[in-house]
């Protein structure tokens, strides 16, 4: 086996990862009808819930279109109005009555800001003989863009380019965001407390699949608080806009109300299934490799952290790893990256470069992806590095190690022929890592 051929069985597995959370498929698996009536079905087909009379449709996030669109032929005639939210670039789609908004991500636009306020107005008419059903997948915290009273949009635009340059993990950047917001932190839940119920659908970005992080948990209750966004600033180095830092020191005092806690009644109203997640593409892509004849071991935990910590310690793994035969490590997860001025990447572009470094000279390869298909501002998905990307770059006039400190994955990775490009999949759940290894 070649490396040629390793490549080609990694990227077959990363299909593998992409199918295993089809949007459409996981929405329709957790949507059904009973005659009249619309059911919210567990992951082993129960019924969780039942509603028979009209409903509203709302949602957010990367794959909130394909989402839509299962849910709106299963609801059929019930569906009465509905508005989602979908980054700009998407593929457009007819899906009337649901109207479809573009807006930014990972920074909030204007657009965003009058798209949600059109879901918030919808929810908030919904009489109390309609269901509201809402739909989340990653992004969708960033689309729900509601800042909250005496924060202007452009106060939440530098706040979160400034995290993301920090390297703010999303359960450090959702704190912070649900408490500049009055949508999401059970936001939502609270605008719609005037239906009959609420359904919310959730496709997982998310590590360990935290309902109150996804999509910062518009419909749920928020654990964190004023206090605890606080502190990830300061934990960060962030400065927030001067508007930030005062409403935020003004809720850690007790003068601006907090986000929904557990226990209160609008949440306790509210019905939520997780349709899938990371989990679930890692085991595709496990299933994949397997069918292609490698031993596969399923990395120990969530990817988390350092992009080029989690890539080295990937690359060694393998390497060392006893089995004689064909192996395969896969991982999951969403790790970090501090960008410096002036590099161009993303979190699995830096994670594959730096495998590339633990590989150099073995016959082996590791990809790395964004399951969304773009990883960081670029048009790549991220990277697909072999034992000979070192020599390539060399070839090339580039130094590895600094282009891992310049975090400049991108322009590295383009140079050594080792993009991986899919283009917007309509899925997203976090990332998907497989390393292949020839036998022994």
């Amino acid at each position: 086996m070649n490396l040629e051929t390793l490549r080609a069985d990694a990227r077959a597995c990363f299909a593998a990862a992409l199918a295993a959370v089809d949007p459409e498929r996981a929405v329709a698996c957790a949507l059904a009808r009973d005659g009249d009536a619309l059911v919210l079905r567990g992951a082993d087909g129960e019924a969780l819930a039942r509603h028979a009379g009209p409903v509203l449709l709302v949602g957010a996030g990367k794959a909130v279109v394909s989402m839509a669109s299962a849910a709106r032929t299963v609801a059929g005639a019930s569906l009465r109005d509905g508005v989602v939210i979908a980054p700009h670039g998407r593929v457009a789609r007819d899906l009337a009555p649901i109207g479809i908004r573009r807006a930014a991500h990972p920074v909030p636009d204007a657009a965003g800001v009058a798209a949600t306020d059109e879901i918030v107005r919808l929810v908030e008419g919904a009489r109390d003989d309609t269901l509201v059903v809402v739909l989340l997948s990653g992004g969708a915290s960033a689309l729900l863009a509601a800042p909250a009273a005496g924060i202007s949009l452009a106060d939440v635009q530098v706040l979160t380019a400034a995290l993301l340059a920090a390297g703010a993990d999303i359960a450090a950047l959702n704190a912070i965001r649900k408490h500049c917001s009055r949508v999401t932190g059970g936001g939502l839940a609270r605008a719609a407390a005037g239906a009959r119920g609420c359904w919310t659908l959730v496709l997982s970005d998310v590590v360990g699949d935290d309902l109150a992080t996804i999509g910062s948990g518009p419909t749920v209750a928020d654990p964190t608080t004023f206090a605890d966004a606080l502190a990830h600033l300061a934990a960060l180095g962030v400065t927030p806009p001067p508007a930030v830092a005062a409403h935020l020191a003004a809720g850690a005092a007790g003068s601006v109300a907090e986000t929904v806690k557990p226990g209160d009644p609008v949440v306790e109203r509210v019905c939520v299934r997780l349709v899938a997640g990371n989990g679930d593409a890692v085991a595709g892509a496990a299933d994949e490799a397997r069918r292609r004849g490698y031993a596969v071991t399923r990395w120990r935990e969530a990817l988390r952290g350092d992009a080029a910590a989690a890539g080295r310690a990937l690359g060694r793994a393998l390497l060392a790893s006893s089995e004689p035969g064909r192996h395969a490590v896969v991982a999951g997860g969403e790790t970090t990256v501090r960008a410096v001025s002036g590099g161009l990447g993303g979190r699995a572009q830096h994670l594959a470069l730096a495998a590339a470094d633990a590989l150099a000279g073995a016959p082996a390869v590791l990809l790395a992806g964004g399951t969304d298909g773009v990883d960081g501002p670029t048009t790549a998905a991220g990277g697909c590095v072999d034992g000979e990307t070192a020599t390539r770059l060399r070839t090339c006039g580039i130094d590895l190690a600094r282009a891992l400190a310049a975090t400049d994955s991108h322009r590295a990775l383009a140079a050594a022929g080792d993009l991986v490009v899919t283009g917007p999949t309509g899925t997203n759940v976090a990332d998907v890592v497989v390393a292949l290894r020839e036998a022994k």
